[in-house]
């Protein structure tokens, strides 16, 4: 997928009035989210992602932060200057956006390294039953 159509897919669902404003909203939302998952899937990620749009994930944060969707949402509406509720309205176009571009694997990778309750933000549901093996199901 371009970039051009990866923003347009943002712009509808965040309902923004330009491409422009889904670009800064997308750019801050994976800013953030680079700083919370390893570096290794951070570049993982974006392979996976055109650019310009991948550059957010490369920058050199060295290791990740532990923090919970509150602080997530949090430092997304800093970057965007927004409510944490316009953040997690933001957040929720970017990564639902992300979980349809990128493989089904990379999107569990990521899903790996978050709570259980971040799973919307990508639009899937936390299947709370547990695999063999002993991990948790996502869908």
């Amino acid at each position: 997928m371009r970039a051009d159509e990866f923003l347009a897919r943002v712009r509808d669902r965040g309902e923004y009035h330009s491409q422009e404003e889904a670009e800064q909203v997308t750019e801050a939302v994976l800013w953030v989210l680079a700083s919370r998952i390893v570096p290794e899937e951070a570049t993982d990620l974006a392979e996976q992602l055109p650019a310009p749009l991948d550059d957010a994930l490369r920058l050199e944060r060295g290791r990740p932060e532990p923090f919970d969707r509150e602080e997530f949402l949090r430092r997304v509406a800093e970057q965007t200057g927004a409510r944490p509720r316009t953040a997690e309205w933001d957040t929720g176009a970017v990564l639902s956006t992300v979980a349809e571009t990128v493989s089904a694997g990379q999107v569990g990778h990521l899903l790996d390294q978050l709570p259980p309750d971040w799973a919307d933000l990508f639009g899937r549901t936390e299947d709370r039953t547990v695999r063999e093996g002993g991990t948790h199901d996502r869908r």
